[in-house]
């Protein structure tokens, strides 16, 4: 799927990707990894150090996948740079903690350059919780689309493109 989204970005089919990796309650096994349990049980792992470890290795597995795919779009020559330059991706959970439901310090990163408008190279954490919705708003906000608030925002995330829109 990640070859496809590259494609359809290189030939300008389109400009909006909207793509889910994994489902957050998907019973997928990991028998590639060694990980013969299902992944939304082991999410409930009530602090057990094995079922954690076997979360984080699909969780870097996952992130590898991203990886790769950004790779791709980097070599791929787009006008004077290249099309993870040209692009903005958004990758993440809802999801902080799986074995509490609970959503905050979310796992989320931002990646590409936005044709040279976002700042990046840094790592954000907030010191009182902030909304992801926040995000959300910022990024349409930069794509023209204009809202007072987005789901339970609060603010723009000024930090993220400079100079960000008024």
């Amino acid at each position: 799927m990640f070859d496809l989204q590259a494609l359809a970005l290189q030939g300008d089919i389109t400009r909006v990707i909207t793509f889910q990796l994994a489902r957050e309650t998907s019973n997928r096994t990991y028998p590639e990894l060694g990980i013969d349990e299902p992944h939304h049980p082991l999410t409930h792992h009530g602090n057990d150090p094995d079922k954690m470890a076997k979360v984080a290795t699909i969780n870097r597995f996952h992130v590898s996948l991203f990886a790769e795919f950004l790779e791709k779009l980097a070599a791929i020559p787009e006008g004077s740079g290249n099309l993870l330059e040209h692009s903005l991706y958004l990758y993440g959970s809802g999801m902080g903690n799986p074995n509490v439901h609970d959503h905050v310090n979310l796992p989320i990163l931002v990646a590409g350059g936005a044709a040279g408008k976002m700042r990046g190279g840094r790592h954000l954490r907030y010191a009182q919780p902030t909304p992801l919705a926040n995000l959300h708003l910022t990024l349409l906000d930069r794509v023209g689309v204009r809202l007072d608030a987005f789901a339970d925002s609060n603010g723009l995330v000024g930090e993220l493109f400079e100079p960000l829109s008024s």
